[in-house]
């Protein structure tokens, strides 16, 4: 009873320590006066963000990155949300 209890603790801590740590694209939004982004500036933005996200996932079961048709699969997929 106990074990479960701190194994179900420490997987809760672990799940909201990492929530915490990723910042998204739409809190980045910033622009150089520290004013949020807005229209046209925050979409590009936002495209180049999930962008740069996304390439950074885009690795393959062996640890590769991914090339090719599989690449701009995964992309697709993932900027879609």
């Amino acid at each position: 009873m106990v074990r479960s209890i701190v194994l179900a603790s420490l997987i809760a801590t672990l799940a909201i320590g990492s929530a915490f740590a990723q910042e998204s694209c739409e809190t980045k939004a910033v622009g150089k006066d520290g004013k949020a982004l807005a229209g046209a500036a925050k979409t590009s933005f936002m495209k180049k963000c999930m962008a740069d996200q996304c390439a950074t996932k885009a690795v393959g079961s062996d640890g590769k990155p991914l090339a090719g048709a599989a690449k701009n699969s995964f992309m697709k997929k993932c900027e879609k949300g």
